[in-house]
């Protein structure tokens, strides 16, 4: 089974899935789905495209070049004879790289998004610092009027049962309402268009 990627958005295309485009110079193009394919039509760039994988990798949003896939990216297409100890092996390290890359993946995003609170964090300074006067007002109103400590007031369950008097169900005729607005509906449609 081979799959294969998008030439629009770089998503899978598996087997008996997508679109394949070929042009007049026999060039072919596979797209995953029709939003990619009239994307391509409408001669759209995929690095301006904000959905596409190319636009985050250009935009920084993820890792352009990591290692550990370089590893796994460079195959032999020489066939090899079977040993069973190559396979093990084989399989260990895909299953390390794989592991690399996501532990890679996770730092990346951390620290992407590790100057994004410091930035909102100078960006709330500097609108407290654009409105002084409105959180200096409240400050004064506070200092006018000084506040004593009150004493919090415990209520125990029995009086507070007591105080509540219960409250008693209300019906409403929800079919009846709704028919009702039909037949208004059904009658001023045809007056409205007089």
């Amino acid at each position: 089974m081979r799959v294969f990627t998008c030439y629009f958005c770089s998503g899978p295309v598996y087997p008996g899935h997508g679109m394949m485009f070929v042009r007049n110079d026999s060039k072919v193009f596979r797209f995953c789905r029709s939003k990619c394919h009239k994307n391509f039509k409408m001669k759209r760039n995929p690095r301006k495209v904000a959905w596409t994988k190319s636009y985050r990798k250009a935009h920084g949003k993820e890792m352009v070049y990591d290692k550990a896939l370089a590893v796994s990216a460079a195959r032999r297409n020489v066939p090899v004879r079977y040993d069973r100890n190559v396979v093990a092996t084989t399989l260990t390290a895909m299953k390390r790289s794989a592991h690399i890359h996501a532990k890679r993946e996770r730092m990346f995003v951390k620290k992407r998004l590790s100057g994004k609170k410091s930035q909102q964090l100078s960006e709330a300074q500097k609108l407290v610092g654009q409105n002084v006067p409105q959180f200096a007002e409240k400050e004064t109103v506070e200092e006018k009027e000084p506040s004593e400590p009150q004493e919090a007031q415990v209520v125990s369950d029995e009086e507070y049962a007591m105080d509540e008097e219960p409250a008693e169900a209300v019906k409403v005729p929800v079919a009846a309402t709704k028919k009702r607005k039909n037949k208004k509906s059904r009658g001023e449609g045809a007056m409205d268009m007089d």
